[in-house]
């Protein structure tokens, strides 16, 4: 879960919801009551690659997740650049791979994290060299890569129905 802004970067004054008029009619918003700054707390957009190397799909591993998750590499955008450019950045900083083809998969919601995920098809080449980020890699055939039902784990379920294969799912237990 992101973290709220608490202050105003403008004067410093505590935000506090605070309902206004807005095109759409009220709605609350953390608002600063001193300068009337609004922070409007707008998606943050993240690149997401089903990278196919060799053939195989590659997942990787984040160090800062437990136990044994395999994921699509993704990563913020920068200021100045376009979401492919910034996708075939980040697959060369996490991976080392060259990108030669890079394809819209869709537009995605994820909500839990305020983010909205552009996911690309991404045909890569080279040797895989991992940054410090990222503990391990696995390849997996398109039979047998399993989606997870969040998040980036839709564009992998999209793509793999785009190749003709029926997505399989994970599933987690159920929290109490």
């Amino acid at each position: 879960m992101t973290q709220p802004f608490r202050f105003c970067p403008q004067c410093a004054t505590p935000l506090a919801p605070i309902t206004q008029f807005e095109d759409g009619g009220e709605k609350e918003r953390l608002r600063c009551a001193a300068c009337g700054y609004t922070h409007w707390n707008n998606p943050t957009p993240v690149l997401a690659a089903v990278i196919e190397y060799q053939g195989k799909v590659l997942l990787a591993q984040n160090a800062a997740w437990p136990g044994k998750m395999f994921a699509l590499i993704t990563g913020f955008m920068e200021a100045g650049e376009t979401p492919q450019g910034g996708m075939a950045r980040e697959i060369k900083e996490e991976t080392s791979l060259d990108t030669s083809e890079l394809n819209l998969i869709g537009v995605y919601d994820f909500q839990r994290m305020n983010q909205v995920i552009i996911a690309y098809h991404a045909l890569c080449q080279g040797e895989v060299r991992l940054s410090p980020e990222l503990v391990d890699h696995r390849l997996f055939a398109l039979d047998e890569v399993r989606c997870w039902p969040a998040g980036t784990g839709h564009a992998l379920a999209d793509w793999l129905r785009s190749r003709g294969h029926q997505p399989q799912f994970m599933e987690f237990p159920r929290r109490a």
